[in-house]
């Protein structure tokens, strides 16, 4: 699902997260980024990149974004043997 946020976009972390880790979303989200709804809660999405994954939750009340969690993004491929063994 696509979102798009407004000219003003405040971000309010909730796990003392570095400040680059905040800037770096709000940078992700001043596009047009995917987020990933979460089935069991209404307003909470993931938000990914290439190497990291946000947890947010979004106010309907006021927009705000709430940063609850991060980590780092797998690879979708998943594990590879390495050459030349089988499973």
């Amino acid at each position: 699902m696509r979102m798009r946020f407004g000219d003003e976009l405040q971000i309010k972390d909730q796990g003392n997260h570095a400040a680059s880790t905040v800037i770096s979303l709000g940078i992700l989200l001043a596009g047009e980024p995917n987020l990933t709804p979460d089935p069991k809660r209404k307003g909470f999405y993931e938000v990914e990149t290439d190497s990291t994954v946000y947890y947010i939750y979004i106010s309907s009340a006021t927009g705000t974004v709430f940063l609850l969690a991060t980590w780092e993004n797998a690879p979708a491929y998943g594990w590879e043997l390495p050459v030349g063994s089988s499973a």
